[in-house]
């Protein structure tokens, strides 16, 4: 991909500001997704495990004072803008007036958001009730080091798939998990499609080179459902399902890149 920097306007930073909750262990991604498995299987609350069940003294999550970044993590932060700003940009030509423009909320640790406490093992997650994204930039590392799916596109997959539930909440779409996740996969593609068209690079803006659908598509299949479950237990439940299997995800983000068409997204009709 290349890009360049935007002003940060479509960013709320929060990662200098405590989260105020109790203490809860350290998490990564991947073995919150292990816990929370093998509690559907077992029907045993593993999640406790995290802490905030008993009388140990409250603590603080998340960082405090002036943010402790570094050269590498500020480059995220003008990515993950121009990103937001060049889908919201897609999605104002796509929607007209309908669509309304947010912002990412880019925590460290955990946040307290308008839909409730999060950590950064909850993963990238849209809030209706704010209608805001938000997003730890450590998810990256994450979806690279322990999902195999690296890459500047594979990154901007996640935060367009997110904006995705944003367009759907304009929109008034609602249904079954599954259908609204593989949605936003084909949303995704939207964006993509219309990001591959771009004549001239502009100031917060992306545009596609050769191989970055590839990435897209590796990391669309990473976090298929059948994919986590098998990562997890070692087997795979359909009737857990939530967001689709890989095969799945990885189509119906390929539907929307080839089609850049909304009216192809149609999985409320086509499951």
């Amino acid at each position: 991909m290349r890009w360049t920097p935007g002003d940060r306007s479509n960013i709320e930073d929060e990662r200098g500001r405590p989260a105020g909750r109790v203490g809860m262990l350290p998490i990564g991604i991947g073995g919150f997704i292990v816990l929370l498995l093998l509690s559907w299987v077992t029907g045993t609350d593993f999640l406790s495990l995290l802490g905030g069940h008993g009388s140990a003294p409250t603590q603080t999550v998340g960082t405090s004072g002036a943010v402790k970044t570094t050269s590498a993590e500020e480059r995220l932060v003008d990515f993950v803008d121009a990103v937001t700003n060049d889908a919201q940009d897609t999605w104002t030509q796509r929607l007209g007036g309908r669509y309304q423009r947010t912002r990412v909320v880019l925590f460290r640790d955990s946040i307290e958001s308008a839909c409730g406490f999060a950590q950064s093992a909850t993963g990238p997650f849209y809030c209706p009730a704010d209608r805001k994204v938000y997003l730890d930039l450590g998810f990256f590392d994450e979806l690279s080091r322990r999902f195999g799916a690296p890459g500047d596109f594979a990154q901007a997959y996640v935060v367009a798939h997110e904006l995705g539930h944003h367009v759907q909440n304009l929109m008034g779409i609602k249904g079954p998990s599954v259908a609204i996740e593989l949605q936003a996969d084909c949303f995704a593609g939207i964006w993509g499609h219309a990001a591959s068209k771009h004549g001239t690079l502009t100031a917060g803006h992306v545009e596609l080179e050769a191989g970055d659908t590839d990435q897209a598509l590796r990391a669309a299949a990473a976090i298929g459902d059948d994919r986590l479950q098998k990562m997890a237990t070692g087997r795979v439940m359909p009737e857990r399902f939530t967001h689709g299997t890989s095969a799945q995800r990885a189509d119906w983000f390929k539907r929307g890149m080839d089609s850049g068409d909304p009216g192809a997204c149609n999985t409320l009709a086509r499951r």
